[in-house]
């Protein structure tokens, strides 16, 4: 899989995007099934199947897959999405706690979700999600392997491996970017301390490395490049 450069108008789809993800397509699976992971789907993201049904994004796109049918509306607002998956749009919609909730913004404000920069999004998250599948493939037998999810809250395909009793437990994921990081890029974030001597550890903005969105796009095999990054730090944390 190629990456392409990004839209000068990646940054502020994404955002609007993250409303998306975090009140309307986590909550219409968490009400009906108990669960909120989200996938990369073709020009965006969504849900897994649940119920019969697939609630996704496609560039500008809301999309509804039903048995008997498949509706389609154009973006606008979170609360006219949520309405549209057949939701009553809410804040706290969560029984638990999130350790990073999103903040809302004005759920009737118009979203600037732009369709190029929506399906370079959705490239982003597909990119990763086949990172990441490669490197699961890469563990051994009793790391505790979790599955690639997409977390609404932190709007990232993730997965965990490791065994967190001998401090190798980590979190490696490819974030579309933050407040931190004006680009999106691939992470591994130790559950326990990393020694910062090692140059791989480079990311000051949490107890990890970070490869970005730059040196992807620059390599020749952008999905190898990431996965060995990925597990470089796997191998690290499995050699302490």
């Amino acid at each position: 899989m190629n990456l392409r450069p990004l839209p000068e108008t990646f940054a502020e789809t994404r955002d609007a995007l993250h409303q998306i993800a975090f009140f309307a397509l986590g909550p219409v699976r968490y009400q009906a099934v108990g669960r909120m992971g989200l996938q990369a789907a073709p020009g965006g993201f969504g849900t897994p199947r649940f119920d019969g049904r697939i609630a996704r994004v496609e560039g500008d796109t809301l999309v509804l897959e039903e048995p008997d049918r498949i509706a389609s509306q154009t973006i606008t607002t979170v609360r006219a999405a949520a309405g549209f998956f057949g939701i009553d749009y809410r804040v706290d919609w969560f029984d638990g706690e999130f350790h990073d909730p999103l903040d809302p913004v004005d759920p009737d404000a118009p979203l600037p979700v732009d369709d190029p920069a929506a399906r370079a999004l959705g490239q982003w998250f597909g990119f990763g999600t086949e990172v990441l599948e490669r490197l699961r493939s890469r563990g051994n037998d009793d790391d505790d392997v979790s599955e690639v999810q997409l977390w609404p809250e932190h709007f990232d395909p993730a997965t965990e491996m490791g065994d967190a009793d001998l401090g190798q437990r980590a979190s490696y994921g490819a974030s579309p970017g933050d407040g931190a990081h004006h680009e999106p890029y691939l992470f591994v974030a130790a559950w326990s301390e990393v020694h910062r001597s090692d140059p791989y550890w480079n990311d000051d903005a949490f107890n990890g490395a970070s490869l970005g969105f730059s040196e992807l796009l620059a390599s020749s095999d952008p999905v190898e490049t990431g996965v060995e990054f990925l597990f470089e730090g796997y191998r690290i944390l499995h050699s302490t």
